[in-house]
């Protein structure tokens, strides 16, 4: 019931047996990449966002972690959106918390990032958040806006999250592999139903290395004639044939203690940026903002020119 109300959204907005084998392992204390399915989920659910929009149909009720890409982007938009993440407050259970039984406090700091962006205002969803998210996207942030390493915590106030060059490195280091890799991950693997064929998503790892600090190149398409995209999954070999796809990084004798942050950015990239992003929006930014929020009045002065995908 958890795993699929609360974690993966399923499209029945309720509880259903779909992930009953997925928690039966986790009862089992059995190791289980729940955050692998989590983010395969995540990034089918764009895609068929995606989809939605260029076909000019309606969303509609599609299931999926919306929750997981709204908390994504408070914490990559909180400059943006005024927000101070470290002064946030969250829920305290008294009933478990047995030291601080007697004191008055229901809220307590933050242990990580993830908490902090829960309790952001507007977290939920609303017009106004949705396209001045979307207008940053494609306008790009003013310098002191600028968040592209939200997990930068160099005074530890939140004591609960991954640091990516700290001396503690050598046991995250598996973690960090993951994470530099490209690789597929599953997606539907647990569903059923008209729209729940097993299949994949690809992870790029290059697409994210700015927020990690480790500089911007172009997004490079390791999979690109390769394997084709979002195949149905028929048989446990045929996974097994597109998991082993991935670069094999224990071959390049990485010594990850010798990292050091680099926030530059390539010019190449900003020239892929200005191209991609005519592709990806098609239309001037405030012309959807006006779409997204019915209070934005859109200025007469504003051309837009509609390309052709």
């Amino acid at each position: 019931m958890w795993l699929d109300k609360f974690v993966f959204c399923g499209r029945s907005v309720g509880p259903t047996s779909v992930y009953l084998s997925a928690a039966e392992r986790l009862a089992d204390g059995s190791r289980f990449p729940l955050g692998r399915y989590l983010l395969g989920s995540a990034y089918h659910l764009l895609h068929q966002v995606a989809e939605k929009l260029l076909l000019g149909q309606p969303i509609g009720n599609l299931g999926g972690p919306w929750w997981f890409i709204n908390m994504w982007l408070s914490v990559h938009m909180h400059k943006r959106l005024g927000f101070d993440l470290f002064a946030q407050r969250f829920p305290r259970d008294i009933a478990e918390d047995h030291e601080l039984a007697d004191e008055e406090s229901t809220t307590r700091s933050p242990l990580n990032y993830g908490e902090a962006a829960i309790v952001l205002p507007g977290t939920g969803g609303n017009e106004d958040q949705v396209s001045r998210f979307f207008q940053t996207l494609y306008e790009g942030l003013a310098k002191d806006r600028r968040a592209w390493m939200p997990y930068e915590d160099p005074e530890t106030r939140f004591p609960l999250i991954f640091h990516p060059f700290d001396d503690a490195l050598n046991k995250d280091a598996d973690l960090m592999m993951a994470i530099i890799t490209p690789r597929a991950i599953p997606v539907n693997t647990f569903g059923s139903g008209k729209n729940s064929n097993p299949t994949y998503e690809f992870y790029n790892s290059s697409a994210l290395a700015r927020q990690l600090a480790f500089g911007q190149l172009p997004i490079g398409l390791c999979y690109a004639d390769v394997v084709k995209p979002r195949e149905t999954i028929t048989s446990v070999l045929e996974w097994i044939r597109i998991a082993q796809l991935q670069q094999n990084a224990d071959t390049l004798d990485i010594d990850l203690l010798a990292w050091i942050p680099a926030l530059f950015i390539s010019q190449a990239y900003k020239q892929w940026w200005e191209e991609w992003k005519e592709h990806l929006f098609c239309t001037l930014a405030l012309t959807y903002r006006g779409m997204i929020d019915p209070k934005y009045k859109v200025p007469n002065n504003i051309v837009s020119l509609q390309l052709i995908p």
